[in-house]
């Protein structure tokens, strides 16, 4: 984002750093307590302190949990598209990439359930990474969506991998559900992965965590991370989440505020002044995805538009797997005045073609 922290976080890493002695330190019980805090009452999700793992981030989890729950050879499905370092996540090791593709009817993405279950019934097929909210294309998956995933993945002996990061950003009328607390039946065979980096603007402090009721997965996914020298979280990062959680509600309260009225702006000026381009409307994150097929441009000549016509800088949606082309990506966790900057260059550079 292009915002400043929660000032309980900036204040917080200030005083530590008066404390002028930065050795080793260690995760402990206020770290644990401030997450499990923050859980129950921002997703009515209580979960057990022997729980959780750290890491420095997200994706480092998906390579770890990847090498220490599944085999070389395996399969792993994803939902395209999706965020591009999935791909890495199972290619770099050896496993292969098997693709559950989203379907777009009428501005909203939906789930091809029949394809989903043939897929998790391929014997070879151990694991599934699901993205929730989902990153590119904003959805915030029902209740009923994450049951029947759950259900069918459970059924065929599946991992469910959950990247949870967007979690705390939806919009009003949407609620964000951790799909390993929907029952207890399911939570062993699901793996969590959540961060207050996208919430509160921390991700260069590389401060994550992992939650895994499975007690020997777990122990092979901690087994994993020590395997590779990875033992513990950084001084701030460690001091910016437990403020972050502890503190930071209000000053989420008040972005969430922000980041509504970005995207109302966004969705209503394209809406108003072209046909070119249309805008999924997102239920999480703060991400737009654009639908930009109309303009009938291949991918080379669609970047080239957006940064050398309108003079935009925005995510390759071609990056996010075949189903992101004809797409392009923007960010409106930013001020409002560069927002409507960026939005203005582009209806200009769309006049013009």
């Amino acid at each position: 984002m292009d915002f400043p922290t929660a000032p309980a976080v900036e204040e917080a890493i200030i005083q530590r750093a008066k404390h002028n002695v930065y050795g080793y330190n260690v995760t402990d019980d206020l770290l644990h307590q401030s997450i499990q805090q923050w859980l129950k009452k921002r997703h009515h999700w209580e979960i057990e302190s022997d729980w959780i793992s750290y890491s420095p981030g997200v994706v480092t989890s998906l390579h770890m949990i990847v090498q220490a729950l599944t085999e070389e050879q395996d399969k792993i499905l994803i939902q395209p598209p999706v965020y591009p370092p999935f791909y890495g996540a199972i290619e770099k090791h050896g496993r292969t990439v098997v693709k559950n593709h989203l379907q777009l009817h009428n501005g909203r993405y939906t789930i091809d359930f029949r394809d989903f279950e043939q897929k998790v019934m391929d014997k070879q097929v151990t694991m599934f990474i699901l993205c929730s909210p989902h990153n590119p294309v904003g959805r915030v998956w029902e209740e009923e969506e994450l049951r029947k995933m759950a259900e069918l993945c459970s059924k065929h002996n599946v991992i469910i991998v959950s990247d949870e990061i967007h979690a705390d950003l939806t919009y009003s009328n949407y609620t964000h559900r951790p799909i390993s607390s929907l029952q207890k039946e399911i939570q062993e065979n699901i793996v969590t992965c959540m961060a207050p980096s996208k919430t509160f603007n921390l991700a260069g402090l590389q401060a994550s965590y992992i939650i895994t009721p499975n007690k020997k997965w777990k122990a092979k996914i901690d087994k994993q991370f020590l395997s590779q020298g990875l033992h513990g979280l950084n001084t701030y990062g460690i001091i910016a989440m437990e403020a972050a959680y502890l503190e930071g509600e209000q000053w989420l309260n008040s972005l969430l505020q922000i980041l509504e009225d970005n995207k109302n702006y966004v969705m209503e000026s394209f809406q108003k002044h072209t046909d070119k381009i249309k805008v999924i409307e997102p239920e999480g994150t703060y991400l737009l995805w654009l639908d930009c097929r109309d303009l009938k441009l291949d991918n080379t000549a669609l970047k080239q538009f957006f940064q050398t016509e309108a003079k935009v800088g925005l995510n390759d949606g071609a990056s996010f797997g075949d189903d992101g082309e004809g797409f392009m990506r923007i960010n409106i966790a930013c001020p409002k005045p560069i927002l409507e900057e960026g939005v203005t260059r582009i209806l200009k550079a769309l006049e013009k073609k």
